[in-house]
């Protein structure tokens, strides 16, 4: 995940554009900053989906067979 300055340096671009506005280098950060918190979220939430079971209320695996496919390919490598 991204490191708490950056988190917070993102929190102080979006409230000062509420505020004052922000100027062409402020906004140009911003948006590389969005880009690289989206960037490790998206990464972080496959991680998560890629390690989970379904389990249906019996018991049995439910498991996608996709999400299976995905989990295979990744233990290989």
């Amino acid at each position: 995940m991204l490191s708490q300055n950056k988190l917070d340096r993102i929190n102080e671009l979006a409230n000062k554009k509420k505020t004052k506005g922000l100027n062409k280098k402020e906004e140009k950060e911003q948006q590389e900053l969005r880009q690289e918190y989206l960037k490790a979220f998206r990464s972080s939430f496959k991680g998560q989906l890629q390690s989970m079971k379904v389990v249906d209320p019996e018991g049995q695996d439910v498991t996608p067979d996709k999400l299976k496919q995905e989990q295979e390919n990744n233990k290989k490598h």
